[in-house]
């Protein structure tokens, strides 16, 4: 649009009508218009044009947390924008710096986030915090845009085995090869809280229920263990399976749904708990279960905008092609008892994979999105079945997803990170392949093992030649 002509051939529009020229113009455009005429930059700078184009783009904006000088619709647009055209371009040196991460004296086994920098956007200082685990038995937050160690743990008893995060409370949950769990404090390192399962093995997750932060745990046993946070306290144990482990624990966005399961058997089915008995567990009233009718589940993820919504992987037996198959769980109240319903609302088979063998990494987008990693290719399905896109950027096996509403980025033992943009086409929502990221020399490096994004910075762990795994940071000019 030429501006200059429309303010010539148009001086009379009223500002209603510039509202509803100016949502079709970018950024940039956006600046110049305010220059035409005092008008134009009046209705250039209202709250009620660039309040309505934030929320839509961005349905989290919460100006109350940036800092007094941030806070107007307009500098929050700009600033989020700019950084969003550097994320999508990915020119080293112009949009980021990479920092190398040292310090861990064995394998990296997770990589979290403890800073919510999509609340603090804008701030003139922003750092990303992350907290990694190592089988050296140390947990250590980095500063992502200064390269540098905030804390280290002291030497654990065992080497870790996994890190996740209770975020809004600031929590940190750490479990070691012993089948210890612990929880610390992610900004200071202090621990909170210890339990040990007395298993060779254990899968845990975390979940907010009527406003408490709680924990099950999964273990080599076959029990599931609910214990509180952050001083874990033992609330329920139940025996989930009695010959095999479990190592497949999920629970729902709304904090209502645990699903437990085990990769050993085909033959047995994933169950699903009521987490409320979970939590009050009583002799005298039995935990509230059902099973998910799939046998063999391999993954299994939920879609993340719907409460209960939950997406399952899973093979009658090991040479059929694997079957992804999606239930909304809700549960039915009647006079004396509560019952879970398992609805099925999608079930279709996948086409066989040359690198079955690979096994699939499943991710959900919005209510009705699948994003599929196996072997070397990125698959995006609709809940009908409907292949969407293939992308095949890589040269080896992909090692981990993550995904959000921005965008996709995707690990690979290649050394590399490959970066996808979403966008609408008739309605449809699709991925567009932007960039990609290398992570050094693979004279001392094997590839990426996993892969983790917060809103101006990107951290992967590189499976070391000699032992000593590290981070590749990648942070995006503010």
């Amino acid at each position: 649009m030429d501006n200059e002509w429309v303010a010539t051939e148009y001086p009379e529009l009223t500002v209603d009508c510039l509202f509803y020229i100016f949502c079709y113009l970018d950024a940039k455009d956006l600046l110049n218009v305010a220059l035409v005429n005092k008008m134009w930059n009046e209705a250039a700078e209202s709250t009620s044009l660039w309040r309505p184009m934030c929320l839509e783009r961005w349905t989290f904006c919460n100006l109350s947390k940036l800092n007094p000088e941030m806070q107007t619709w307009k500098n929050y647009y700009l600033c989020r924008h700019k950084l969003e055209t550097q994320m999508k371009e990915g020119r080293p040196n112009v949009d980021y710096t990479c920092k190398t991460l040292r310090g861990h004296n064995g394998k990296i086994v997770g990589v979290v986030y403890v800073s919510e920098n999509e609340h603090q956007f804008g701030k003139g200082v922003c750092n990303s915090v992350v907290c990694s685990a190592s089988s050296d038995g140390i947990l250590r937050a980095w500063d992502v845009q200064e390269g540098t160690t905030i804390w280290t743990s002291s030497p654990q008893e065992a080497p870790l085995t996994s890190i996740s995060t209770v975020a809004q409370y600031g929590f940190l949950v750490s479990t070691n090869s012993q089948g210890q769990i612990k929880v610390w404090a992610s900004q200071s390192g202090e621990e909170l809280g210890a339990f040990s399962t007395s298993s060779s093995s254990c899968a845990v997750v975390s979940y907010i229920a009527k406003g408490q932060p709680f924990l099950s745990a999964g273990t080599g046993g076959g029990a599931l263990y609910t214990l509180t946070v952050p001083n874990l306290n033992q609330l329920s144990r139940i025996t989930v399976f009695d010959i095999y482990k479990v190592d497949l624990v999920l629970s729902s966005p709304d904090g209502q749904w645990v699903v437990a399961g085990t990769s050993e058997s085909i033959d047995v089915c994933p169950k699903i708990y009521y987490t409320d008995s979970l939590i009050n567990s009583s002799q005298d009233e039995p935990t509230i279960c059902d099973v998910l009718p799939v046998h063999g589940c391999s993954s299994a993820c939920w879609l993340p905008v719907e409460a209960a919504r939950i997406a399952v992987v899973h093979a009658v037996n090991h040479t059929e092609p694997k079957n992804i198959t999606v239930f909304d769980i809700k549960s039915k109240k009647s006079k004396y008892k509560m019952e879970i319903m398992a609805g099925k609302i999608a079930d279709f088979k996948l086409p066989s994979f040359s690198s079955m063998n690979s096994g699939i990494l499943l991710k959900g987008h919005g209510a009705d999105t699948l994003l599929i990693g196996i072997g070397t290719e990125l698959k995006l399905y609709s809940l009908s079945g409907t292949l969407l896109s293939t992308f095949q950027d890589h040269k080896d096996h992909i090692t981990a997803l993550h995904v959000d509403s921005f965008r996709v980025v995707t690990s690979s033992m290649d050394l590399s990170l490959r970066i996808y943009s979403w966008r609408k086409q008739n309605k449809q929502l699709l991925l567009e392949g932007r960039y990609h990221l290398l992570g050094g020399s693979h004279m001392q490096s094997r590839g990426f093992t996993s892969v983790v994004c917060d809103y101006i910075s990107i951290v992967g762990s590189v499976l070391a030649k000699d032992g000593k795994d590290t981070l590749k940071a990648y942070s995006f000019t503010q």
